[in-house]
Order: structure tokens, then C-alpha cells, then sequence
């Protein structure tokens, strides 16, 4: 109750984040209905449901992923100022903040099922849009409704469980405005994520060589191309890679930015930077990595003969691509918020807001020139064995 009161008065700007949630997981328990009604109506292709299922887990972490960013910016989960008197402590408000992310994302799902029984023809009318065809929903097939609502259940859980570890708190309740200050230590996982980029990249080409690389032994849903497990193994290893090595990238522009003899708005746009790789890196390399594969999809795509992506496919990819982008705006977000007394202390000491502006801009192009070329070459390497 005490969640829902708050979600009713929070701030429309909050509101508006939890509704991006809601409809992320609105898509993926589509995603995941759509396995049901397949195996529904393909009794006899059980492991190509499987894999259907298997693909989901991609847009399942997204969700999960964006609904964390979400409930770390919420006003309503931030120890205040005689909250802890009250009784709401920081265990307190991280049961509360998972239970508004389960309470979002079953609104989701909710939403999802409704329209998934729309277009099956379940609730009347026809049984399915041109966009969507029949046999991708199993229509003219009952469907388990238990089991539906077993896969459903996983969007809500797996969102609560990870903000539930993320948000747990790590040190005992003090004063208002005793925050853990942004270490400035470079992060160690750089030479880790570029190993392990590299050796994903490597096993993706000896495997695309292997005789019968091509034989779709791990076909994408929605009637994409054949996807061999090798070059899979080598992509997720590549994309893991990218998303370890997030932090310290983040951490060399700030570096690069403070070199040689830096003025003050250098200084200040690779000092910031420095102090928020931790908060900001995981998400700006989750975004690489996604951005890797998209640009990867749409090479193979260009160099097939029979452009064989489906819808579900699409909606796959957009609540992915949304969730991770929505993510790294949101660490931006909070990574601004994290820093306001460090901004009103430089308001105090004279700093214009042309100058605060300026260094923000500095800090996302250091960030763009870093970021863009290295996920493009590492697109472009992974996409060589495919398309030659």
C-alpha cells in the first residue's frame, strides 16, 4: 500500500520512467507468450520452442536491467532525513523499491497477456493483425494457462530479485548525507573486458569456418537466419567483454581529458568522469555491446538473399535496444544527482552554467570518440567471418 501511495505522488518525470518499464516488460511477457503459443501450436518442435524460450533471456536481462537504473533514481528509495525513525530504514526502502519494480512490471505483463489473447482471437475479433501472423501465436490452439502465467512471473521476479541486490544496503544507517564518496581508483576490469573481447572475436571466426558453421543449428525466432552455438559463444563473450571493460573505458576519457597541461574545464570534464566511471561504465558498455551487435544483425541482414527477419524479431530488438539506451541516460541521470553539491559548491565559488554546460558536452563528445570506434571495429571484425 505504502508503494502505492507513493508511486501515486511522485513526480511525473518518475512516473513517466516507471511507464518505460511497464511497457519493457510489456514486451518482453509478449516475447515470452509468443514461446507458449508456438509450443501451443507446434507440438511436434519442442526444441525449436526451446530456443524460442533461450532467445528471451536477452530482452528479460534488458528489462531487469533498466528497471534497476529506474528504481535507484527514485526519490522514494533514497534514505531522507528521520526515515530511519520512522522505520523505514535501508532495508526498508529497498523492500520497497522491489516492490514497486514488481508492482511496474506486473502491470506490464498484465498488459502484455491482454494483448497477446487480443491478437490469438482469444477475447474475440480477428484472430491475429497483418503484422503478426497466426502461426507465430499459435492461434486455434488453447494454450496452458499455467504455464503462461509461470513464464509471466518471471519478468516481475527476475526485476525485483536484481534491484533487491543491487539496492541492498552495504553499511549501517547514519546521517542523511552520509553517501559513499566516488572513488577515483582506475577500474582493473579493462585488460579483462579487452582479453576477453578479443578472444570472443577469435572464437567466432574459427568456428564460422568449421564445416556446417551455417546449418541453423540455433535459429533466432521469428524466421531469422541460422545461428551456429560458436559464433553465438563468440558474440556473448565478445559483448561480455565490452560491458567489463565499460568502467575503465570510461575511466581512460577521463584520463585523456586530465593529460598533458589541462585548463579548468578539462580538468573538471576528466576529474568528473574519473569519480563516475564506476556508475556510469556498466551501462555505457552494456550499450556498446548492444550497438556491436545491432550494426553486426544489420551487415548479416544486408548480405542475405532472403532478408528473413520476422516481427518477433523486431520487437526482440526494440525492447532490447530501448532498455539499454533508456539505462544509460538514467545512470546519466543519477550520476548528475550524485553530483549535486559538488555543482552548487561550484555555482557558490563563481562557475557559470555556460561552463557547467560546456564541460557536460566535453565529457559525452570525450566519450563518443572513445566509445564509437571501438564499437564499430569490434562490429566490424565480428561480422567478417559472416558476410566473406
Amino acid at each position: 500500500m505504502l508503494a502505492l501511495r507513493l508511486a501515486r505522488g511522485s513526480h511525473p518525470l518518475v512516473l513517466l520512467r516507471r511507464l518505460c518499464v511497464a511497457a519493457a516488460a510489456a514486451g518482453t511477457g509478449f516475447l515470452l507468450l509468443s514461446t507458449v503459443g508456438h509450443a501451443a501450436g507446434h507440438p511436434s518442435a519442442a526444441d525449436e520452442s526451446l530456443v524460442r524460450l533461450l532467445w528471451c533471456t536477452a530482452p528479460l536481462a534488458a528489462t531487469a536491467q533498466f528497471a534497476v537504473s529506474t528504481a535507484r533514481t527514485d526519490p522514494a528509495a533514497r534514505l531522507q532525513r528521520g526515515m530511519t525513525a520512522a522505520g523505514l530504514g535501508p532495508l526498508r526502502l529497498t523492500l520497497l523499491a522491489t516492490v514497486s519494480t514488481a508492482l511496474t512490471c506486473v502491470l506490464g505483463v498484465v498488459a502484455a497477456l491482454l494483448a497477446f489473447l487480443r491478437l490469438r482471437g482469444d477475447l474475440g475479433g480477428p484472430a491475429a493483425v497483418p503484422l503478426f501472423d497466426a502461426d507465430l501465436l499459435g492461434a486455434g490452439h488453447p494454450v496452458p494457462l499455467v504455464g503462461a502465467l509461470i513464464l509471466l512471473a518471471t519478468v516481475p521476479l527476475t526485476a525485483a530479485a536484481a534491484t533487491a541486490v543491487a539496492l541492498r544496503p552495504r553499511h549501517e544507517a547514519g546521517a542523511c548525507g552520509d553517501e559513499s564518496r566516488p572513488t577515483i581508483a582506475p577500474p582493473s576490469g579493462l585488460p579483462w573486458g579487452i582479453a576477453l573481447a578479443a578472444a570472443g572475436l577469435a572464437i567466432e571466426a574459427y568456428t564460422s569456418r568449421a564445416p556446417g558453421a551455417h546449418s541453423g543449428l540455433l535459429p533466432l525466432p521469428g524466421r531469422l537466419i541460422g545461428s551456429p552455438p560458436g559464433v553465438l559463444a563468440g558474440w556473448a563473450l565478445s559483448a561480455f567483454g565490452l560491458v567489463l571493460a565499460g568502467p575503465g573505458l570510461v575511466h581512460l576519457c577521463g584520463r585523456l581529458l586530465c593529460a598533458g597541461r589541462p585548463g579548468a574545464l578539462r580538468l573538471l570534464s576528466g576529474r568528473v568522469l574519473q569519480e563516475e566511471s564506476h556508475r556510469l561504465g556498466r551501462p555505457l558498455g552494456v550499450l556498446c555491446a548492444v550497438g556491436s551487435a545491432a550494426y553486426a544483425a544489420v551487415k548479416v541482414y544486408e548480405a542475405s538473399s532472403s532478408h528473413p527477419f520476422g516481427p518477433l524479431t523486431a520487437v526482440g530488438a526494440a525492447v532490447v535496444l530501448a532498455c539499454v539506451t533508456a539505462s544509460a541516460l538514467t545512470a546519466a541521470v543519477e550520476s548528475r544527482s550524485a553530483r549535486a553539491h559538488t555543482t552548487a559548491a561550484l555555482r557558490r565559488l563563481g562557475a557559470s552554467a555556460s561552463v557547467l554546460y560546456r564541460a557536460a558536452a566535453l565529457r559525452a563528445l570525450a566519450l563518443v570518440i572513445v566509445l564509437a570506434p571501438l564499437t564499430w571495429t569490434v562490429a566490424e571484425m565480428a561480422t567478417l567471418p559472416l558476410v566473406h
